[in-house]
């Protein structure tokens, strides 16, 4: 564990950071981690806490200046070319700077509870949505190792409405955000850099230590996000995407294992979404969308006007973390009840309830997709990455491409196939421009994390609640798991009040 810097020690510890080590990391606002504790269980010890637990957000969202001075290099959704002409010097120019996270971006904490806020107003603008990330000391990420292991977590989605999504998931990126790895970046896992996914996004300001400059488009729709030439692709199993109408667990597996760049047809382009290096799609449980309307949502089984826990657990060939991964199971606890997984209730396809490669190839065929998840290289694609560890995500945000239909409503639009109805929101729900105005004051509220042995993490006492499917409502979606381009925000926050030349801020999410 990294000791704890006293602020003092950290500001001077920064700014020779800033001349010796160079550019990377700025000075004008002190990082400083919320505290987030989480715990890992045993049958026979119960729940102990790890580490030193707290979050950090991800770089995209900070604000960008050049390494001697508040002057930005990236304001709005474009790059200083004066600073900026191409990735190498972009990076010896510029720096990302600390957060304040509850002032600037609606991100707080209380005990083992954390609360995203939506739209976040402050001094230099507003800031629209968050993500963040889960670490054990105060510079490296928690690496999550979940075979033959259950992951589980509290949630209150109840305030967020139709288009947005609160996302809890693993990805497998560096432990340290890619420090040791890429000599140029200086900021690492501190500073939230190293993301990736499986949409391999290409709106990544910085991607193995360089800035994506080389050609930056900046967005005819989002004021604050552009896309490079390169995206940043891994392995991601998605717990948790939800909002108060529909939730969706996914895996989606890739052809390569680590953080790794792409570029060209290697990230899955809009007019080549399947010959990427990863699965776009993926396999993903959607009660609603696999034929169980009454399951999840606001005063049904699953009731998202109250708080849930939730239980993901990761089963293998031998009940051992050597093991091959065989299924990924769903539980649900609420007011002292178990609540088993709703089964799917659509033509073609068996009574399924988890998530099994069996389960998938027949989901795939039943809505007439692509399987990509299969082609990816399926549970075993991702089987790796879940044994050697992945870091966890938990974010808010708004869909600038899709609208968030393919979450919690009918995608495509006009489909009648099985699949395709994901959810109760209209076609018309979800503009990025009208949740944004209409729902500024959006949350999402995520605590008691822990990770343990399969039954160890919540209440053996509780009664068990099977679900039913309702039948003759056929499910209906066609699975896109978000937009093509999805990740974060895209512009930069801003120095704070008190510095000079204040750029504009508004970041904003584009995925999660």
């Amino acid at each position: 564990m990294v000791p704890r810097i006293p602020r003092a020690a950290l500001l001077t510890l920064s700014f020779g950071a800033a001349i010796v080590r160079g550019q990377l990391v700025g000075t004008y606002q002190t990082e400083t981690h919320p505290k987030l504790p989480f715990q890992s269980c045993t049958k026979s010890g119960g729940c102990t806490n790890v580490g030193d637990g707290q979050i950090v957000l991800d770089a995209n969202w900070r604000w960008i200046h050049h390494k001697d001075s508040a002057t930005n290099c990236y304001t709005g959704n474009t790059w200083d070319t004066s600073v900026c002409p191409d990735g190498k010097t972009c990076a010896a120019n510029c720096a990302v700077d600390g957060a304040d996270y509850s002032g600037n971006y609606g991100i707080s904490v209380a005990g083992d509870a954390l609360t995203l806020k939506f739209v976040t107003n402050n001094s230099n603008g507003k800031n629209i949505g968050s993500r963040v990330y889960l670490m054990n000391s105060d510079s490296e990420y928690q690496l999550f190792k979940v075979l033959n292991k259950e992951f589980t977590f509290d949630v209150d989605v109840s305030n967020l409405p139709c288009g947005l999504n609160g996302a809890l998931y693993l990805s497998e990126m560096d432990a340290d955000g890619g420090l040791a790895k890429f000599p140029s970046n200086k900021a690492g896992a501190k500073y939230g850099t190293g993301y990736c996914d499986s949409q391999c996004p290409k709106d990544i300001k910085f991607i193995n230590g360089e800035a994506n400059v080389e050609g930056w488009t900046p967005s005819a729709t989002d004021p604050n996000s552009g896309t490079g030439n390169d995206g940043t692709c891994c392995n991601e199993m998605d717990i948790w995407e939800a909002n108060s109408i529909s939730s969706a667990f996914t895996a989606h597996p890739c052809t390569v294992q680590g953080q790794t760049i792409c570029s060209g047809a290697q990230c899955n382009t809009p007019t080549d979404r399947y010959n990427g290096l990863c699965d776009p799609d993926g396999c993903d449980f959607n009660s609603y969308r696999m034929g169980n309307t009454t399951f999840f949502g606001p005063g049904l089984i699953v009731d998202t006007t109250k708080k849930i826990t939730v239980v993901t657990q990761f089963l293998t060939s031998d009940n051992t973390a050597n093991g091959n991964l065989t299924e990924i199971r769903r539980i649900y606890v609420q007011d002292g009840k178990v609540i088993q997984n709703s089964k799917v209730n659509i033509p073609g396809m068996s009574a399924y309830d988890s998530i099994t490669e069996d389960f998938c190839t027949s989901q795939k065929t039943a809505v007439g997709d692509p399987n990509s998840f299969k082609s990816k290289g399926g549970m075993k694609g991702i089987e790796t990455a879940l044994r050697n560890g992945m870091v966890l995500a938990l974010s808010i945000w708004d869909d600038q491409q899709a609208q968030m239909l393919w979450l919690d409503s009918t995608y495509p639009v006009s489909s009648t196939n099985p699949g395709a109805v994901r959810g109760s929101c209209s076609t018309t729900s979800g503009a990025p421009t009208d949740v944004e105005s209409n729902n500024a004051n959006a949350s999402v509220t995520y605590s008691n994390i822990k990770i343990g042995d399969i039954g160890s993490t919540f209440g053996k006492t509780d009664t068990s609640t099977k679900s039913t499917s309702t039948a003759g409502n056929p499910p209906v979606s066609t699975p896109y798991s978000r937009s093509s381009t999805f990740s974060p925000p895209a512009s930069t926050p801003y120095p704070p009040v008190s510095t000079p030349s204040a750029p504009s801020c508004a970041v904003r999410p584009k995925r999660r």
